[in-house]
């Protein structure tokens, strides 16, 4: 380290604790900026609208983020306000983390203590994402189930099952948050399975026992509806899944830039790779680390495999699919951890104001881009949604004069449910869509706007003859915002049979091949439209 930056943050410069409290207001700031000034994203209002129509399943996923928002929106539905949970989030992680460090590693040093919870902070996602997705619920869930997971395999004497309780409540919650939280629990299981004891396969069948009203829940509510979460999860979204290696070098980047390169050094060098060692004294660092029977050298191999295991679930997974950056947020806390603990002290100091620059460089690019005007971005092929996003307001004022009228429809969900939240109505998906769009088939019913009027709104134009067959009469109007032109098609006297055989048969044969073997109660679009299973 330089003797500038040792003086500072060494023994008797500043340290991590102060540094951390003098970043949060800094930090909170900047995000609750960050929140109020970016428009409300598709997927943000998908789930939105989730919350003001709640139910006790949605189309793609368990309900969690739907109720979270619900609950939220009885006090308003401002962007800000309905982000302040994840604008919360790295705060509420970070104490969490430095809370639970003396209780997991007793005697650990106040200065890794604090270094955990900064590079919680730190983490590159975590200082700029803002955005409702329903990861939001789910890393609160996962990330403090994890917590009092490792937390009860210390299985101290005093210890009942309270913590392995604890553990699978809050497991229960991520479970009703998204599906891949049982790579979470398997992690679980294997670590129960390289360190069996009584009192812990105890602790994990309380924790399973926890999930299971949930999963239950979810098994019914899915046998009424079609079973949507297990169509979308399982079949329609993977019609372009293929092995190869594409994916996973994508993914072997994100985590990379997840965890920063220097963190990334930094874990194989707090698990694995001694500084300056050579293969040998590598594998005793190794057989140390891992076969060493004091509590310390336990509590490393359970945090390694709650870190650890679902990410390398996720390389596994991306060797045929697209992995999202959000969907790996729940497990970097614990990685943070990794570093904290088992770090030399020089090498955190190193790794901690790596992640600090790293960090202000991201508030330094965000804080340039709100000085951009949106027409510097036209080379994007994001410009049009950018544009939509930002003008959602002014567009949905175009439309007012007609909303007596006009049922108001786009032809993809993003745009819809964008305009809808913005309009304060809903917008339903008019024509196929994709499999992304298919919440929309619960909540619309084609059949009572037989006859009636719909304006469609779209930012690309209409291929010829494609509204024609399923209107008594039609005619478009444009406008242009920022170079873009929307097309408002007006549509009058909906054909409902006609639309019924040339969309809803081809959507039916598409997304709705149930297969025999689950048990259905009822199904929203065979009862309502008179389909069955293909």
């Amino acid at each position: 380290m330089r003797p500038a930056l040792s003086g500072i943050f060494g023994k008797d410069g500043v340290t991590p604790r102060r540094l951390f409290f003098w970043l949060l207001p800094f930090l909170l700031a900047f995000r609750l900026w960050l929140a109020t000034v970016l428009p409300i994203t598709g997927d943000e209002a998908y789930f939105i609208w989730w919350g003001k129509i709640p139910d006790w399943g949605f189309y793609d996923h368990p309900p969690m983020i739907g109720w979270w928002l619900a609950a939220q929106l009885l006090l308003g539905d401002g962007a800000g306000w309905l982000r302040l949970t994840s604008v919360l989030q790295p705060f509420a992680l970070a104490v969490a983390v430095a809370w639970f460090v003396p209780r997991l590693w007793p005697g650990a040093d106040e200065n890794r203590r604090w270094w955990a919870a900064l590079l919680c902070l730190l983490s590159p996602a975590f200082v700029w994402n803002v955005l409702i997705t329903t990861d939001t619920p789910l890393i609160y869930f996962s990330v403090l189930s994890g917590l009092c997971w490792l937390r009860a395999r210390r299985e101290l004497a005093e210890d009942g099952l309270g913590w392995y309780l604890a553990a699978g409540v809050l497991l229960a919650g991520a479970v009703l948050s998204k599906y891949f939280v049982v790579f979470l629990g398997f992690a679980y299981l294997l670590d129960l399975l390289l360190r069996p004891t009584r009192k812990g396969w105890l602790g994990l069948v309380t924790a399973y026992a926890c999930c299971v009203p949930g999963l239950a829940l979810m098994a019914w509510w899915n046998a009424g509806h079609c079973w949507p979460n297990y169509m979308f999860n399982f079949v329609n979204r993977h019609g372009d899944a293929a092995l190869g290696w594409k994916n996973s070098a994508i993914y072997g980047l994100m985590m990379v830039y997840l965890l920063t390169p220097a963190g990334v050094w930094g874990l194989m060098r707090s698990t694995v790779i001694p500084a300056k060692a050579g293969i040998q004294r590598g594998r005793q660092r190794l057989d140390s680390r891992f076969r060493g029977n004091d509590d310390t050298t336990k509590t490393f191999r359970s945090l390694v495999l709650v870190a650890f295991i679902p990410l390398l679930m996720f390389a596994l997974l991306s060797l045929e699919k697209t992995i999202g950056l959000h969907w790996v947020l729940s497990f970097l806390p614990f990685c943070g951890l990794l570093l904290a603990l088992h770090l030399p002290e020089t090498s955190l100091r190193r790794t901690g104001l790596f992640f600090l620059g790293f960090a202000l460089l991201h508030v330094a690019f965000l804080v340039w881009m709100s000085f951009t005007q949106l027409e510097d971005w036209k080379k994007t092929n994001w410009y049009e949604s950018a544009v939509l996003a930002f003008e959602a307001k002014a567009i949905a004022e175009r439309l007012k004069p007609y909303e007596a009228d006009y049922a108001f429809a786009s032809n993809g969900y993003a745009d819809a449910v964008t305009l809808g939240y913005n309009a304060r109505r809903y917008f339903l998906v008019f024509g196929e869509a994709s499999s992304h769009a298919r919440h929309d088939d619960i909540l619309t019913d084609f059949r009572a706007l037989d006859g009636k009027n719909i304006l469609i709104l779209r930012k690309s134009a209409p291929s010829p003859g494609e509204y024609e067959p399923y209107f008594r009469e039609l005619h478009t109007e444009t406008f242009v915002l920022h170079g873009v032109t929307f097309y408002s098609i007006f549509g009058q006297g909906f054909d409902y049979v006609r639309y019924r055989e040339k969309v809803l048969a081809v959507v039916n044969d598409k997304y709705y091949r149930i297969p025999g073997k689950l048990p259905r109660t009822a199904c929203y679009f065979f009862d309502r439209y008179g389909f069955s299973v293909r």
